[in-house]
């Protein structure tokens, strides 16, 4: 192994770290080496993200909703309640909180306002990102039973028998690896379809074009929309399942696999994907929020713009993108934004 970049005996440095060798017994082999056991490994580590971007879905959502002068009175826990989904009024309730004092909200909340309702991808933000939390909910399910699972192939039985089974086929573990990939794409689309509705002042209501600082010779955040759109494709085309795939290999033996190594993998690679989109939508909504001065954005919202603004500068003479948008997505997957967001709001 290596440490400090040198490579040294493996036993030389477990012991100057004060860590004793892992003396394996009985099945433990097996469970290092087990496709099964790795396939639910990465299951486990994609809910842990996944739980924390869908908060920060919610929050983008709500820069994008604020800063477009949209309503949060469709978020109203009455009208949740009129589809009793569960995921859908975690959200909405996320964004009901996320949302709560602003001012930018408020100064289009009358009778003034005559639009009837908002488009799609942010009236139905809830509705979008509650359908993943209830997909990260059913698969959390099946990797729960799944690590109270004995897969050994032949088992030995209470009574002492040895015996030959297929409880080590990984398809039960495959089909919400692929079932994620599938709402992650989801959460992605329509969160680039937010960035998009904000750099375009036919729908952004009164925006500059693509938030940029000097319109007509600035590109203000066009690549950043670029960026999302390639990123979207790609997680459309990883959501292609991999569970209903099999080669029969040994001779025909091992006739029909789960492939669920494989959608572990493509997951692992949607789910950087999706904190990537979602940086980008920040970093829209925290410019787009700025571009309403005198309009100040509400508690939650300004507390994240100005995480934004502490790695990204504010509107101004075109930039290289790619720094602002890596800083941000490094915020992203840290779980900054949505610890941020959740901290400024009233959501325990």
């Amino acid at each position: 192994m290596r440490v400090d970049g040198e490579a040294v005996a493996a036993s030389d440095a477990l012991a100057a770290a004060g860590i004793e060798p892992l003396e394996l017994v009985e099945k433990e082999g097996l469970a290092l080496i087990n496709g099964t056991d790795g396939m639910l490994g990465m299951l486990v580590l994609a809910l842990h993200d996944l739980r924390m971007l869908l908060d920060t879905a919610d929050l983008a959502a709500a820069m994008s909703v604020e800063s477009q002068l949209g309503t949060d009175a469709v978020f109203a826990a009455d009208l949740m309640a009129l589809r009793p989904q569960e995921g859908q009024a975690v959200s909405a309730a996320n964004l009901r909180a996320f949302l709560a004092g602003s001012p930018i909200v408020a100064s289009h909340a009358g009778p003034e306002d005559g639009r009837v309702q908002d488009a799609y991808s942010l009236r139905c933000s809830p509705q979008v990102h509650g359908t993943a939390r209830d997909t990260v909910t059913h698969a959390a399910t099946i990797a729960s039973r799944e690590l109270s699972s004995v897969i050994d192939n032949p088992v030995i039985t209470v009574d002492g028998r040895i015996q030959s089974n297929g409880n080590f086929h990984g398809a039960p573990v495959a089909a919400v690896l692929d079932f994620l990939a599938i709402s992650v794409a989801d959460v992605a689309s329509v969160s680039e379809r937010r960035t998009d509705r904000a750099l375009d002042p036919a729908r952004s209501h009164g925006l500059p074009p693509f938030l940029a600082d000097e319109v007509g010779v600035d590109s203000g955040l066009m690549i950043a929309q670029y960026a999302a759109a390639g990123i979207v494709s790609e997680l459309k085309r990883l959501a292609v399942p991999a569970s209903v795939d099999s080669i029969p290999s040994s001779a025909m033996q091992e006739d029909h696999v789960s492939m669920g190594w494989a959608a572990a993998r493509k997951l692992r690679r949607a789910v950087d994907g999706l904190a990537r989109v979602l940086a980008i939508e920040i970093l829209a909504g925290a410019r787009a929020l700025d571009l309403r001065e005198p309009l100040q954005a509400g508690p939650v919202t300004g507390a994240v713009r100005d995480l934004v603004r502490s790695v990204a500068d504010g509107p101004g003479p075109d930039r290289f993108l790619s720094p602002d948008m890596e800083a941000v997505t490094d915020l992203v997957l840290s779980g900054e934004v949505a610890r941020t967001a959740l901290a400024a709001s009233d959501i325990s």
